[in-house]
């Protein structure tokens, strides 16, 4: 007979600084709810108890204090510093860690990764589809890992996903490729948006795709015409990641819709044709 798993915890990382977001991204709406209640309102039926990760400087802060928290015991390492002060606290535990910027993240694809669980691993996490490595954040750590982790700290590295990478956890892929998208950035934020504010169900339009540089090298054309229910710049180019290897994210390109510069956010319609620009090499 197999040993009893570990119990599951639950814990939403909320301690970043959100710098490139410019405002703080768990206090950020969509559909009338912020990203911190939907990440904990996703977890809460799912776990033995579900937790707030903060920096020491937040823990006062209203959107956070309404929760159950566990406080950075580290400054300035990041997310692992969380899923660390988490195992602290509860060592006999395993913990469900989210992030709270993914707001494509469904109840289908959290009810997998448990499912699919496997405690005789240092974790059980998704494989990334845009580049195949670890998704560290919408994981299940174990708690035989809490040394390790420790020992990686203690080793001056703070990456979680280069953890996961050299911990050997158990890789399933995602149901749903988008639903770890994160958002980073306000035009993220206006593209997510406008994503989620689509009606269900809607058609797919045929664009014109154009690549010139380094992404027609790793497009390995100059052009294709795509099918596609992505409704601004952002979210095609994020679908033509999936399809393509690119290097290069959306902050370091310009678009062009119809031969003239736009914004990332801007809605696209049927028959658009839409070019994006790497930078130039050269002064």
């Amino acid at each position: 007979m197999a040993p009893m798993a570990p119990p599951l915890y639950g814990l939403v990382l909320a301690g970043g600084r959100s710098t490139r977001m410019q405002r703080d991204k768990a206090a950020i709406s969509y559909q009338g709810q912020t990203q911190l209640d939907r990440a904990m309102t996703l977890l809460e039926p799912r776990v033995a108890q579900a937790f707030v990760s903060v920096r020491s400087d937040q823990r006062n802060d209203p959107a956070r204090a309404r929760y159950a928290q566990v406080v950075d015991a580290q400054e300035g390492l990041g997310p692992i510093a969380g899923i660390a002060a988490a195992q602290a606290l509860k060592p006999g535990a395993a913990w469900l860690v989210l992030a709270c910027d993914l707001p494509y993240l469904d109840p289908g694809t959290i009810d997998h990764l448990i499912a699919h669980r496997d405690p005789t691993r240092v974790a059980t996490a998704y494989r990334s589809s845009h580049d195949g490595l670890p998704e560290p954040l919408c994981a299940i750590f174990e708690p035989h890992g809490a040394t390790r982790i420790l020992e990686y700290i203690g080793a001056g590295k703070s990456c979680p996903r280069k953890f996961l990478i050299q911990s050997e956890p158990l890789l399933l892929e995602q149901p749903d490729p988008r639903a770890l998208d994160n958002i980073n950035t306000p035009e993220e934020y206006s593209a997510a948006r406008h994503r989620l504010m689509a009606p269900q169900g809607q058609d797919s339009m045929q664009i014109k795709v154009q690549y010139y540089a380094i992404l027609r090298e790793q497009a390995g054309r100059s052009e294709e015409t795509v099918a596609t229910a992505a409704r601004t710049p952002l979210d095609l180019y994020s679908e033509l990641q999936r399809r393509h290897p690119f290097s290069l994210g959306a902050e370091s390109l310009r678009v062009a819709i119809n031969a003239e510069f736009s914004d990332w956010s801007q809605p696209l319609t049927e028959g658009d044709a839409v070019v994006f620009i790497p930078p130039v090499a050269g002064g």
